[in-house]
């Protein structure tokens, strides 16, 4: 049975909302020092307002960074088997956390060790015994920097209009996604919604309102995915994608038939539809199961789901159609 993998890296996009630059949550703090008297100085000064995770080896430091995704790193110089300096090249080496900003703190001093300190890659140099108030100063610093930082870079991913994910991002984790189920054989679907008769809402009640609605229905959408894998991007114009790893057809379907209803409840007066009364959207669901597909590649989930939305709005739309990806080369899809 194969091992599952990690996933991806949280993203800016997936953790900062647009006009803020701290997270919601306490921002995560690792302390590294093999001396636990040292560490627990760092704890005093730093508990309260953020969460802290301690090591006291470096191997357990790089876990911590895996496993945790600390926002920084307070990170002692002289620690045995694996000092701070070969701590940080392995974390710089790591793609994933090479950015993630390492504070060193060291009993050493002079300008020869902090410069080495800063050639290494650290942001900054805290020398022992530390005084409480300059840790948390240079800790929110930094932080602050970081964050900023952070919410620049989402700006790439973020749509600037509904706040989901933009075009691009949804791109890159599709090609991540697709990638991990198609060497675990896990599956991974995929749903495509559009609003019905968009055009026509926005010919009657302007395009102000035109965007306050796509606002509504992405929001909606978003509110209807919980796992931090799951992700709802805008595709384009008043087109919506939602990407569902280890999800199959039948539970990504049902979800999908919750995500139309929900939207029917907004109950959004749309006069020119002739569909219904109020705002409604089409769906369209693919999946991926099983095993590898040979010569298969995320554009054929893509076109079926894109075939299945087709499918849903010549049925009378406001409605789910679903298929799954069947064959080795998706001839299904495109024939």
């Amino acid at each position: 049975m194969a091992h599952p993998e990690p996933r991806p890296p949280e993203t800016p996009a997936d953790r900062l909302e647009v006009g803020q630059a701290w997270p919601a949550r306490k921002p995560r703090l690792l302390l590294v020092d093999d001396q636990p008297v040292h560490l627990q100085v760092l704890y005093r000064a730093l508990t309260g307002p953020y969460q802290l995770f301690m090591a006291t080896r470096g191997e357990q430091a790089l876990h911590l960074v895996r496993e945790q995704q600390p926002d920084l790193v307070l990170l002692d110089v002289v620690m045995p088997d694996m000092d701070g300096f070969e701590v940080l090249r392995r974390l710089r080496a790591a793609r994933d956390r090479a950015d993630t900003p390492v504070i060193f703190v060291t009993a050493h001093e002079g300008a020869d060790i902090e410069s080495r300190c800063l050639e290494a890659g650290a942001v900054d140099f805290i020398s022992k015994p530390v005084n409480p108030a300059v840790v948390r100063a240079r800790v929110r610093t930094h932080l602050t920097l970081k964050f900023q930082s952070d919410l620049l870079r989402a700006l790439a991913f973020i749509d600037g209009l509904t706040g989901v994910a933009n075009r691009r991002h949804f791109d890159e984790r599709l090609a991540l996604e697709w990638g991990r189920a198609q060497r675990l054989g896990t599956p991974l679907s995929l749903i495509l919604a559009d609003v019905d008769h968009f055009k026509a809402y926005n010919d009657h009640y302007g395009h102000q309102a035109g965007d306050a609605v796509l606002r509504h229905v992405a929001q909606t959408l978003r509110a209807h995915v919980r796992r931090p894998a799951d992700m709802v991007a805008r595709y384009g114009g008043e087109e919506f994608a939602c990407l569902l790893p280890d999800t199959p057809l039948a539970d990504a379907q049902a979800l999908a038939e919750r995500m139309q209803q929900a939207v029917r409840d907004l109950a959004i007066p749309h006069r020119d539809s002739r569909t219904a009364p109020v705002v409604t959207a089409s769906f369209g669901v693919a999946a991926r199961e099983g095993p590898a597909l040979r010569g298969a590649h995320p554009a054929l989930l893509l076109g079926l789901a894109d075939a299945q939305l087709y499918e849903a709005k010549h049925q009378g739309r406001a409605r789910v159609c679903a298929a799954r990806l069947e064959g080795a080369t998706g001839d299904e899809v495109f024939p």
